[in-house]
């Protein structure tokens, strides 16, 4: 099940929206579900998905984008291994001064750093290969995040930069909740505990869809 199937605007529709402002014709990817609400949204807004059978060849075709054009590349990868495959893509457009804006997956915010699925220090990779690397802990910050990182690929010496956006942050808030609510097993669970998980899981959602609207650093 996609987002789109649940009707209501996601965070991968105010990506593709800042995408299509920038008039980013193409998004090169290895499809993932980490990732799938960025796909819909910029298939949505008239942006061509290209799925490639590698993560590497994806940001290179980002890279022969930003060559032939001088616009900002844009490629999109899952969590982990996604991001890791990547990564020689990513240093060949740093030494080419390629503008590349390359997308990648991670676990829910609520879940990071306790083994979650393909879950890993993603920045660390990234940091020394890109002029910029951030993680989007908010659906508000996605749309500056987004413009802040495409400012910085093509502003002086063009580089590419990584922006980091955790699933949670990419579906409606009403199948989020769901998931949450779900995995913690809320409305089965009694007492004090249960209690205050689930007062910590609605103070969780309510900062991540609702807080102000800066971008990352």
């Amino acid at each position: 099940m996609t987002a789109s199937d649940h009707g209501a605007q996601h965070g991968g529709d105010r990506i593709a929206e800042v995408l299509t402002r920038h008039g980013v014709t193409h998004l090169f990817t290895l499809c993932g579900g980490h990732i799938s609400p960025i796909l819909t949204g910029a298939h949505a807004r008239g942006i061509r998905i290209v799925d490639v059978r590698d993560e590497a060849n994806a940001v290179f075709a980002a890279d022969a984008v930003a060559r032939m054009t001088g616009t900002c590349g844009v490629a999109a990868v899952t969590a982990g291994p996604g991001v890791t495959n990547a990564i020689t893509a990513l240093k060949n457009a740093q030494m080419a001064q390629s503008p590349l804006l390359l997308f990648g997956g991670a676990t829910a915010t609520l879940l990071k750093g306790r083994g979650s699925l393909q879950d890993i220090d993603q920045l660390s990779l990234m940091q020394p290969l890109v002029k910029w690397a951030a993680t989007v802990k908010t659906v508000p910050a996605l749309v500056p995040t987004v413009e802040k990182a495409i400012a910085i690929a093509t502003d002086g010496v063009p580089g590419p930069v990584f922006v980091e956006v955790p699933v949670d942050l990419l579906y409606p808030e009403a199948v989020v909740r769901m998931w949450y609510e779900k995995e913690a097993g809320l409305g089965k669970a009694k007492g004090i505990g249960a209690k205050a998980l689930e007062l910590y899981i609605r103070g969780h959602l309510y900062r991540q869809f609702h807080a102000p609207s800066w971008p990352e650093v």
